[in-house]
């Protein structure tokens, strides 16, 4: 008896190894979307810098990130729609339309400058619940209804901007499109000279700093929600989410909603960067059609369940950093349209892998 207590005392660290080795593969396998599109990002941005002319300076990382931030919340907006089996193509009208309203109303005293922005941010939500309401109660495919209703926002917008104009407040302006060190010099957060505290944080661009904010503010705590699980329980199977008594419609909203919220989040950034408002339809398909292949390049899968708003915020890094590498080896920019599909035809052909690995094909349409 002694022998047997023995050797299964001497396998339970054996056995505890085993599960922490696959439960790590396990997870490794769960992100390998995300982590392939990481090291795509890495390789092209180091590559980047490593042939620009003026080498690695804190200017050219701000001038990075402003680039990447607009495109970066467009893409984690479009990630909630396809997270339950969707696409949004409303996402590039909503921020052009946020944005002309910003260049309107972002601007004066303070307390105005504060109403403005809150009004932004609530017409972008505005939209999006506009969307869910066309989805759930309309009872029309997402595609169908936010190509509809991406008409009417854009038209919204040429109301307010017929032609490019306005004007946002100058010094919100420079200190959101800065580094933090001018950010605080801008609001007077250390009144004499700066501070040691902020010695080590203060080449970091702000963009990057809102953009962490709002993936721990937002996405993190909607993610670890009831209706955060069920988007991606109406992904894998809306059916069965169904039958399981989650509240399909209310999460259908909320996350409509809160892609409304995010693109109009890059709405009123992209006023504050350029200081105006433009009804750009061009603009807005361009940035529509960016989201969903950010998406693809981020691991989300389009037939839903699965994926990760950060993994959209890389997939949007790794576009950008495309354009900024055909920028400083002058390359026609006609040609960027294709690299940037080859880069999108390779993402969902790698994402298309494990299917042949499945035995059952069954398992595809469940």
């Amino acid at each position: 008896m002694a022998d047997v207590a023995l050797t299964s005392d001497a396998a339970e660290p054996l056995e505890k190894a085993q599960r922490r080795r696959w439960g790590f593969g396990a997870r490794m396998r769960q992100h390998a979307g995300i982590l392939g599109g990481l090291a795509l990002f890495l390789a092209l941005y180091l590559f980047y810098q490593a042939n620009h002319p003026r080498g690695f300076t804190g200017q050219i990382l701000i001038q990075n990130a402003n680039e990447a931030f607009a495109l970066a919340l467009v893409s984690m907006a479009q990630t909630v729609p396809v997270l339950m089996a969707g696409l949004d193509l409303s996402v590039g009208a909503v921020m052009t339309l946020v944005g002309c309203i910003a260049s309107h109303l972002v601007n004066g005293s303070p307390a105005e400058i504060a109403f403005g922005i809150v009004i932004c941010i609530a017409s972008g939500a505005a939209c999006g619940f506009a969307n869910g309401c066309v989805v759930v109660y309309g009872r029309i495919q997402p595609i169908i209804a936010t190509l509809a209703t991406s008409a009417i926002y854009m038209g919204f917008a040429l109301i307010l901007r017929p032609t490019p104009g306005g004007k946002v407040h100058e010094d919100l302006s420079w200190a959101v499109t800065s580094d933090v060190r001018e950010f605080a010099a801008t609001f007077g957060l250390f009144s004499d000279g700066e501070a040691v505290w902020l010695q080590p944080f203060a080449w970091i661009p702000v963009p990057l700093i809102l953009l962490a904010l709002i993936i721990l503010l937002v996405w993190v705590p909607f993610t670890r929600s009831v209706t955060g699980r069920t988007v991606y329980a109406i992904g894998s199977a809306e059916g069965a989410a169904y039958m399981s008594g989650l509240p399909i419609n209310r999460a259908k909203l909320a996350a409509f909603t809160l892609a409304g919220l995010f693109a109009g989040l890059g709405g009123l950034f992209l006023a504050l960067q350029t200081s105006s408002g433009n009804a750009d339809i061009p603009q807005a398909g361009a940035y529509t059609l960016n989201s969903i292949a950010a998406v693809v390049i981020g691991g989300t899968s389009l037939v839903g369940g699965s994926g990760s708003a950060i993994g959209s915020v890389i997939g949007a890094l790794v576009l950008r950093t495309i354009s900024f590498n055909f920028r400083i080896f002058d390359v026609a920019p006609l040609l960027q349209p294709l690299f940037e599909g080859l880069v999108l035809l390779a993402a969902v052909s790698l994402g298309g892998l494990k299917l042949l690995r499945l035995r059952n094909k069954l398992e595809v349409f469940r």
